[in-house]
């Protein structure tokens, strides 16, 4: 299962530069690391634990300084994290069979395509007015996605930032930080889920290599601002990508067309 190492070099320069896009507005990258690790590893298990664990190391950083700033606060996000934790720990446990795992990998790499292309075209000109909306609406959306973030090896943030960004549920840093700690937090009770259901799969070279290519990025990438260089045409190139990976993996891996 090791990869060759011109091949690990590789996928860690896709992975610095995920780290580094994604990072900078509040994502930990899980999307695009599962749609790059499908092209260079077979083993399903490695993909969602690889990804899960270079969320874990971009988000931690993004988390920290989201809250040292002040742009972030614990009671506004616990409806999204009680409810969110358990049902990403169980999202996890699951040990589905290995086409069944791409499909639905196939279907969120295609939902988190259009999500993350939505995101770049909704955006107003002026700071809209944010709305109110009952906490019933905030567990429900953290347990749906927190379900999926675990099945699949997906943070999840990727889905909430741009359905909370379409909401106007408040300003754009708030909810960059918020995605940036579901994701923390979901990627901790997926990995939980896998160790229980003894389902996590961890190449160490790969792991290692990989995990210090997005500590890397997450810390460049949170630093600075990508404005200057147009995050949203940097976004829709990436939903590209996403999709034709999401498609691919669909179509080959997971319902067997060739």
């Amino acid at each position: 299962m090791q990869i060759p190492i011109e091949q690990l070099i590789l996928l860690c320069l896709g992975f610095f530069i995920v780290a580094t896009l994604y990072s900078s507005v509040g994502f930990g990258g899980g999307s695009s690391y599962l749609a790059l690790l499908t092209l260079f590893l077979g083993s399903f298990l490695a993909i969602r634990s690889i990804a899960l664990i270079c969320n874990l190391v971009v988000v931690s950083g993004s988390t920290y300084l989201y809250f040292k700033n002040g742009h972030a606060k614990l009671k506004d996000f616990l409806p999204f994290i009680i409810s969110s934790i358990p049902l990403a720990f169980l999202g996890a446990s699951f040990r589905l069979k290995e086409e069944i795992f791409f499909v639905i990998l196939g279907i969120s790499l295609i939902l988190s395509a259009i999500f993350l292309a939505m995101q770049t075209f909704n955006l107003a000109t002026s700071i809209p007015e944010t709305k109110k909306y009952p906490n019933y609406l905030s567990y429900f959306l953290g347990a749906g996605i927190g379900f999926l973030s675990g099945l699949v090896g997906i943070g999840g943030g990727i889905f909430l930032a741009p359905i909370l960004n379409h909401l106007r549920w408040d300003k754009a840093i708030k909810i960059a930080a918020l995605a940036s700690f579901f994701i923390l937090v979901n990627s901790v009770s997926g990995l939980l889920g896998l160790v229980t259901s003894d389902s996590l799969s961890l190449p160490w070279l790969e792991t290692l290599c990989l995990g210090i290519a997005v500590l890397m990025g997450g810390q460049l990438g949170i630093r600075i601002s990508l404005k200057r260089l147009s995050a949203n045409g940097i976004k829709r190139v990436t939903a590209l990508l996403v999709l034709i990976v999401g498609v691919r993996v669909l179509l080959v891996n997971g319902l067997g067309v060739y």
